[in-house]
């Protein structure tokens, strides 16, 4: 990696290309900052092997990374053929809900496969869209019973077994934290997983039913909520104040919306979050064709500076780094793209209406300062992650963000956050000998050297009690 500060975070999925101690080390070292477990398709002894294996490896590079775990959600999906259904535009075609209700009457043979969701029938109404298999397959409603729904073809294709459907704009009434989550994310709660990703988000109280699920077990593991549908961009506001952090899901989304709306919805949910102060990431189809080559299209090169100009916290790989052939390349090309845009990227402080009071005025100040000050970092000390998040959230122009906490899980968390880079350090009773402790750190790591300008956001002790202050040092 270049020697230059990245802000911008990078997630990578793990799968059959990169679960390997040796490839998760090369993807460490490259620039990783959190591994998506995709638990779509994922089995228990799978999921707690590779999360052990993870934190292994990050030990031994000495970088830990953070560890997302994204739950699969509601989803419908069709069942098994004996053989790809090559499906014909015009053909009449039933989705079944009972064995043997797709069968024709007075002699017409209509073909069929059947669908996991018993009430899709009364969730679905004529003339609605199905859409099938990332939306390959497009087919209208023409009428529906109790046992089947009778569509016609639009856009034709082979159908296989177990493809995904989806409803744009149809309210699917299925639980949004299923059995398989919950047993999913005790397993990786039992492991020490750091964020859970949760699926299908249609609006807040989806959210907290997973935050009720994890309070009882007193977890602190924070929530991502994932957009896919429209119904999640009717209630985005109320989604970004109830999650911890947003993933802009587009592979689902750009089937569920039309195609032209999905820049201006990924914009909108950035911008949303920037304004609440939560962080966002920006997933999916990135560098979608270095799964087979080894260089990314002028297209995608674009559409990862476009996330970095728009300042969002995380870009992230899914299918690149799960079964591509240049896993590493394609870190190191969001790390190569990021660095080039964010020197470009001259960003205004910004001030959350999430955030409000003294606090955050003081951060306010610092990032301020921070401007002001060329070539200048900040320097936080946080116990919970509110000082580097508010800080975070501010979007400094070019100063980095050292966050010095003594919580490894901590530490691990704030991966996510735009322009912050963690360290591990105990704090003393005094928060002189706090900052000076930090210092020494921050100098033996070489991340700051004598003549550096360091921009100082702390609590301080006066009169028996912490203030926060803001104070401004040169390192000698």
């Amino acid at each position: 990696m270049s020697a230059s500060f990245r802000r911008t975070r990078i997630i990578f999925t793990l799968g059959p290309a990169t679960e390997s101690e040796a490839m998760l080390e090369k993807m460490i070292r490259a620039g990783t900052d959190i591994v998506r477990l995709n638990m779509a398709h994922a089995k228990h002894d799978w999921t707690r092997t590779v999360i052990r294996r993870i934190r292994a490896v990050s030990e031994r590079v000495g970088r830990e990374v953070a560890i997302l775990m994204d739950i699969k959600g509601p989803e419908i999906r069709t069942g098994d053929v004996a053989a790809p259904i090559e499906l014909k535009a015009g053909e009449i075609f039933d989705f079944t809900v009972k064995p043997g209700a797709g069968n024709g009457s007075g002699g017409e043979e209509i073909r069929s496969v059947d669908v996991n969701y018993q009430n899709l029938v009364n969730d679905i109404q004529v003339g609605d869209t199905v859409l099938v298999d990332n939306g390959l397959l497009r087919l209208e409603v023409l009428e529906k019973n109790d046992a089947r729904i009778r569509c016609r073809v639009l856009i034709p294709g082979s159908l296989a077994s177990r493809r995904h459907i989806n409803l744009p704009g149809v309210k699917v009434n299925l639980p949004s934290f299923t059995d398989k989550d919950r047993a999913d994310t005790t397993v990786g709660l039992e492991e020490g997983i750091d964020f859970v990703a949760l699926s299908f988000v249609r609006e807040a109280a989806d959210i907290e039913l997973l935050r009720a699920f994890l309070r009882e077990r007193k977890s602190k593991v924070r929530i991502i909520a994932k957009i896919e549908d429209q119904s999640a961009i009717v209630h985005l506001d109320e989604i970004v104040r109830a999650c911890d952090g947003l993933m802009v899901a587009r592979g689902d989304l750009g089937i569920e919306c039309p195609f032209e709306d999905l820049p201006v919805i990924q914009r909108r949910a950035v911008r949303t979050c920037l304004a609440q102060g939560r962080p966002v990431i920006v997933a999916t189809h990135m560098l979608e064709s270095m799964i087979t080559q080894p260089v990314p299209t002028r297209a995608e090169i674009t559409d990862v500076a476009n996330a970095v100009y728009e300042l969002a916290d995380c870009v992230m790989l899914s299918g690149e780094t799960t079964v591509g052939k240049y896993p590493v390349e394609c870190v190191q090309m969001l790390d190569k793209i990021s660095r080039r845009i964010e020197s470009e990227t001259d960003s205004a402080t910004r001030e959350p209406s999430v955030f409000t009071g003294d606090r955050m005025k003081v951060l306010h100040s610092a990032v301020v300062l921070a401007n002001e000050i060329p070539f200048s970092k900040i320097l936080t000390f946080t116990r919970h992650g509110f000082m580097a998040h508010g800080l975070a959230a501010l979007r400094p122009v070019s100063a980095p963000i050292l966050a010095v906490t003594p919580s490894v899980e901590l530490l691990r968390q704030l991966r996510l956050l735009r322009a912050v880079e963690p360290y591990l350090m105990p704090f003393a009773a005094e928060p002189d000998a706090t900052i000076e402790n930090a210092i020494g750190l921050l100098r033996r790591a070489k991340r700051i050297a004598p003549g550096d300008k360091l921009i100082i956001a702390s609590d301080i002790l006066s009169q028996d009690r912490l203030v926060d202050s803001v104070q401004l040092r040169t390192v000698t």
